[in-house]
């Protein structure tokens, strides 16, 4: 099955910032596009806002006067939902309830030839239900574009429980000839992206709620040791803090509220207060003219020791020991009790300091100060330091100075189970696998996903495999200890992919 026809119209019903959007790629593309808003007049001030567009992507020199001119030519308005028929594709981007859109597709249908593929941009709700009330489901599907649709590459392309295959290949093979990087997912709650993403927000609002951090420490630990773009709190500022917290919660609901998907109570109320992020000017963090974001907490200033002692392999940390001896510390190398377990660097003054697992230093009785993942401990700016209650000011004294010697900012927070990066990483692991196992996507697909749709340091199936699948296992069971509610226990999926590991090792 091949892609819509470039002769083929192409409609877009619902003509707010996505549908604009989702029309302009359209329309570059080299169709026909037709624009239906059920408000009077929205079509024709969204035909303008697009021409305002294409007339500044000449300016720009991203289009040339001839392909302006031949775009405008091919952007009608219309008045009436009637005078779509006879469009190979309809794209709907109206309001997210579902009795709405299906009343409009119910209409649609009566209107459109039979050969017409019939499309949803619904984020939040189940595309097999959108299409419930149709005659013919089996042309339905969803094309779920990314805001900015015509700057971001992805589309995630689903298939509701009666899409037929053939109209899923035609929307994909239409997106990938849009220029669009097309991946595909089943009907599930979140589909891909929205699905895997809830840890990266989730644990950092436990984090919060748990007072291991300030938002602006936890923002900074994940972007400059787990090498994501923007930290969690700033991010669902930029996105809204309603928006956020809404698709949590749909997707929560929908999965009979498990609780792996659990909304945070801090961020409920920061919707109640009306504190949404950067669009009502106060979220997480304060916006507006000579407003300065607050800093992160950084360590002062400490002495490096001379040396300190190497315990057994430290594994997914194992950089850091060549860190130390680039920076010419002294490194002594010492053999571990368990050689299959991680081990860990004695400083001089008695602690031991060891790769986040999943467990808290107060477990020990000796002075443990535990650093956090990174992704790549070479070009990580910024380390978390967790110390224990056992701990003194000397001893975490040299602790900081040991990284600050190696070129890093050091932030201590509190001793909490998985610290920020290593509890986030690996619950995006465990997400992905069992999306895998239950038939949401493939794992190509998955990091395709999250490596574009929402700009992902690295893909969560390749990070997994890179940290190894045990490791994941390994730090999601402390944390079910810690918390025995099942949020963090290992899904069967983790555990079948480490019995393959071990039977190929």
């Amino acid at each position: 099955m091949t892609a819509l026809e470039l002769s083929s119209p192409v409609a877009v019903v619902g003509t707010g910032t996505m549908g604009q959007g989702i029309a302009q790629v359209a329309l570059l593309a080299g169709h026909p596009v037709r624009l239906y808003d059920a408000v009077e007049g929205q079509a024709k001030a969204a035909a303008a806002a697009i021409g305002a567009r294409l007339d500044r992507l000449v300016e720009k020199g991203r289009l040339t006067d001839g392909d302006r001119s031949a775009a405008g030519a091919r952007l009608a308005p219309v008045e009436s939902l009637a005078e779509l028929a006879g469009c190979g594709l309809v794209v709907e981007a109206i309001l997210e309830q579902l009795p709405v859109k299906q009343r409009l597709f119910e209409e649609l249908e009566e209107i459109v030839g039979e050969d017409c593929l019939l499309a949803t941009n619904t984020s939040s709700l189940s595309v097999t239900a959108i299409a419930g009330t149709l005659d013919k489901p089996g042309r339905f599907v969803g094309l779920h574009f990314f805001n900015p649709a015509p700057l971001l590459p992805l589309v995630e392309v689903v298939s509701g429980f009666a899409t037929d295959e053939t109209a899923a290949t035609r929307a994909y093979e239409t997106a990938r000839a849009w220029g669009k990087t097309p991946v595909r997912s089943a009907d599930t709650p979140g589909f891909i992206v929205n699905r895997i993403a809830r840890p990266f927000y989730a644990e950092a609002l436990r984090l919060y709620e748990e007072r291991a951090a300030d938002p602006a420490t936890i923002d900074a630990v994940l972007r400059e040791s787990g090498g994501f773009k923007m930290g969690p709190f700033e991010l669902t500022d930029l996105i809204g803090q309603d928006v956020n917290e809404a698709v949590t919660r749909s997707v929560w609901e929908s999965f009979f509220q498990d609780p792996k998907f659990t909304p945070s109570l801090a961020q409920r109320r920061l919707v109640e207060s009306r504190r949404l992020g950067r669009k009502s000017g106060q979220g997480w963090y304060a916006y507006g003219d000579g407003i300065s974001r607050p800093e992160p907490h950084t360590a002062a200033p400490a002495a490096a020791p001379a040396s300190v002692v190497l315990h057994g392999d430290l594994f997914q940390a194992h950089d850091v020991a060549k860190l130390i001896d680039e920076a010419g510390i002294d490194i002594p190398y010492e053999e571990a009790p368990y050689p299959d377990r991680p081990g860990w660097l004695e400083l001089p003054g008695g602690a031991r300091m060891f790769l986040a697992d999943g467990s808290t230093g107060d477990d020990a009785e000796e002075a443990v100060i535990q650093f956090d993942l990174a992704l790549d401990y070479r070009s990580a700016t910024r380390i978390a330091l967790a110390p224990s209650v056992a701990v003194t000011e000397e001893q975490l004294h040299e602790a900081v100075g040991l990284f600050q010697a190696l070129g890093k900012q050091v932030s201590v927070i509190a001793d909490v189970p998985g610290m920020i990066v290593a509890r986030t990483v690996a619950m995006l692991v465990d997400f992905a696998r069992d999306a895998v196992a239950r038939g949401v996507a493939s794992s190509e697909d998955i990091d395709t996903a999250m490596l574009l749709g929402v700009n992902y340091p690295r893909g969560p199936i390749e990070w997994g495999q890179a940290l190894t699948v045990h490791w994941a296992i390994e730090t999601l069971e402390c944390l079910h200890q810690e918390y025995p509610t099942g949020r963090y226990a290992p899904s069967r999926a983790l555990r079948r992919a480490a019995a393959r590991e071990d039977l190929n090792a």
